[in-house]
């Protein structure tokens, strides 16, 4: 070896240490490696392939020389080609000429227009005695080449890019370490500004908020179980804001309520003329969403045409609006609830398997209040406070009626809660709810214990009287004191003119509606 080779590779080994020292961006620094190999020892078409978990296949994840479609196509098996052979062996690789020898794939096909004989080094990148990946270099061979030399020094820089791929993951952990910390300290100060926060402590809502300070500093999908009304759009909305997209948009989809000949123009988008009605381009909820998170309620309502793109938007983070042949790139964060047995809708085949495990990455099961009594009292507290500041109304409940709402079940969780307690401080008049007044507004239905009815509700001797048949006398009651009008009758009963249409049916009321009013009409 001359003095003239030996100075040119200290000369590269000491400005790859000098790049080492000074990047901490991985990708920028094996790039800079790649590119002082080039320059400094003739190594042309450098590359560091390295084991991809997610694929399970070898990867080219960086290069210098090759085009951006050259490297796309460098994915090997493991126990494919001169790649595979020197990752599984974990023992350097020599092919003098690459036209000569059948193992070498030349997957990347750049090297067809070269008119010199090519030789090929590749050398292991080990780490703690295990393959991690691959370092290659080609050489125009001119005959004062000395591969054997090339095979040591590339050994030699292999080390150092092993170095620098565990600092790297030691960084990265560190940096995983301190956003957990960051988010949960977020999460503290939101509770003590009182911002968005969960109410309670029960010890099942201790676990979800410790997985929502592990999940939102990432970019994690997250799928949200539980049933209705336990509050899983409020577990998304936190999670969005405790990661770092919180300053671009958080975009909800109920996915349930958008028909299903619409619902691919409402996610990706759609073009002028794309559908009857479509008199302009819009863009869709994905698009809107860009660099923020898009959270799509009930997913399991989505119907299996939109599944296929939503995975294909997953997979490869680009759209196609409709009625376009033209690629959007989005960065999009998801988070997906649903209270259906995702598991039971892929084995009946009405959800697809693949984009159930793209979307169950972190799952996150949200109790149904049944299931944390202990954290009834405080949310009747948290939602009193905020109705009263609201309606500027107050009221109390007496021991019966608080210890009623904390043995009821709560059939519709948290939203049943907010929507009895809403009505409670419009209704109330005196200041004091008792458990007589309580019963007949509760959801569930059970019999109710003669001596908490009011007396005008009192069930016959012998037959305790239902929920459904008090509801249905405090209907008819409201709508005989309005005239038989039911919106009218639906504004005193806080309902919205859907949900009484709804019990009128259900109750079927609407042969007493149309007499009662023909009565009033001829008097």
């Amino acid at each position: 070896m001359s003095l003239n080779t030996l100075n040119i590779e200290l000369k590269a080994l000491y400005a790859i240490s000098q790049t080492i020292d000074q990047a901490l961006d991985l990708e920028d620094s094996l790039q800079n490696i790649l590119r002082i190999l080039s320059r400094t020892m003739s190594m042309q078409r450098a590359t560091i392939t390295l084991y991809d978990q997610d694929s399970g296949k070898l990867t080219i994840n960086t290069s210098y020389g090759l085009t951006a479609e050259e490297k796309e196509r460098g994915v090997y098996h493991l126990d494919e080609g001169v790649t595979g052979m020197i990752y599984q062996t974990a023992t350097p690789y020599v092919v003098p000429d690459i036209t000569r020898e059948p193992m070498f794939l030349d997957r990347t096909e750049s090297r067809k227009i070269e008119k010199e004989k090519i030789a090929f080094v590749g050398v292991p990148i080990l780490m703690h005695g295990q393959s991690i990946g691959v370092l290659n270099v080609d050489r125009l061979f001119d005959g004062r080449v000395v591969l054997d030399r090339d095979v040591d020094f590339l050994t030699i820089v292999a080390t150092l890019i092993s170095q620098f791929i565990s600092l790297h993951e030691k960084i990265e952990s560190r940096e995983a370490d301190l956003r957990r910390e960051n988010t949960s300290l977020k999460y503290q100060i939101s509770r003590e500004q009182k911002k968005l926060y969960i109410v309670g402590k029960s010890q099942s809502m201790l676990d979800v908020e410790q997985q929502i300070a592990r999940v939102a500093p990432t970019k994690a999908t997250v799928l949200l179980l539980g049933e209705s009304g336990t509050g899983k759009t409020l577990v998304s909305r936190i999670i969005h804001e405790l990661s770092e997209r919180r300053n671009h948009p958080f975009i909800k989809v109920n996915c349930a309520s958008i028909p299903d000949n619409l619902m691919e123009a409402e996610l990706f988008g759609h073009e002028k003329g794309a559908f009857t009605g479509a008199a302009s381009a819009k863009p869709g909820k994905f698009e809107a969403a860009h660099r923020g998170t898009i959270f799509l309620d009930e997913i399991g309502e989505l119907p299996m045409g939109v599944q296929a793109k939503l995975l294909h938007v997953l997979q490869e983070k680009e759209l196609v609006r409709l009625g376009s042949n033209r690629t959007v790139r989005v960065d999009v964060r998801i988070i997906s609830a649903t209270n259906r047995d995702m598991a039971e809708l892929v084995s009946q085949g009405a959800f697809r398997e693949d984009l159930y495990y793209r979307l169950n990455v972190f799952p996150i099961r949200v109790p149904p209040l049944r299931e944390r009594k202990e954290d009834i009292a405080k949310l009747i507290r948290y939602f009193q406070n905020k109705l009263e500041q609201e309606y500027a109304r107050s009221f109390v409940f007496t021991p019966e009626a608080l210890n009623l709402l904390i043995e009821y079940n709560w059939p519709g969780n948290v939203r049943e809660m907010e929507n009895l307690m809403e009505r409670l401080v419009i209704l109330t008049d005196s200041g004091e709810v008792t458990a007589r007044f309580l019963y007949p507004l509760l959801k569930e239905e059970l019999s109710a214990p003669a001596c908490i009815l009011p007396a005008a509700q009192a069930a016959p001797a012998g037959r305790p009287q239902s929920l459904k048949e008090t509801e249905k006398q405090e209907v008819i009651a409201a709508l005989e004191r309005n005239g038989w009008i039911q919106y009218k009758a639906a504004r005193e009963l806080h309902l919205t003119p859907r949900q009484m249409g709804y019990r009128v049916q259900k109750f079927g009321l609407e042969g007493m509606i149309a007499r009662e009013r023909a009565l009033l009409r001829k008097k």
